[in-house]
């Protein structure tokens, strides 16, 4: 009986000691709780900023199709501008510039620079803003040498 008793008393010490020790002031409850609101703010910024940017990359990823659907489409376009001014000047009987072939080989390239940006914007994707701006100015730029190009030589 008497060992009973030592594991009795042993075991209620035990039990009152991990009481004593887990019981904490309301003071230290209430830093516990801010922390823990503290915490959470947190990491629910960190969500809200992970679900923001993958957003953001989800329309660049969908608005980069569109662009590269419709750049592919204009340049497209200009390769058939170009083989028709290529077959205007076999054509006999034309009284056309001297500089006609060279000018039209400097189109030609500029819309292969074009296509070549394209895919090495696509391979090493860098600021889309910039390229999307300076892409559409030099696409307009030879879209409008191409058009003015035929109206000047239909004289």
């Amino acid at each position: 009986m008497k060992l009973t008793s030592v594991i009795t008393l042993a075991m209620f010490l035990n039990f009152s000691g991990m009481i004593l020790l887990s019981c904490q002031t309301t003071k230290e409850k209430e830093e516990d709780a801010k922390e823990n609101v503290q915490d959470a703010k947190h990491e629910l910024a960190d969500v809200k900023e992970d679900i923001k940017s993958d957003s953001v990359k989800a329309v660049q990823v969908e608005e980069w199709k569109i662009f590269r659907n419709d750049s592919e489409a204009r340049i497209r376009s200009n390769d058939i501008r170009i083989a028709a001014l290529k077959k205007k000047m076999e054509k006999p009987g034309n009284k056309l510039d001297a500089k006609y072939p060279e000018t039209i080989m400097v189109l030609e390239k500029k819309n292969k620079e074009l296509t070549e940006r394209m895919d090495a914007y696509e391979k090493n994707q860098s600021d889309w803003e910039e390229f999307k701006r300076e892409y559409n100015h030099d696409m307009e730029e030879l879209g409008a040498a191409l058009k003015d190009f035929r109206v000047n030589n239909k004289k």
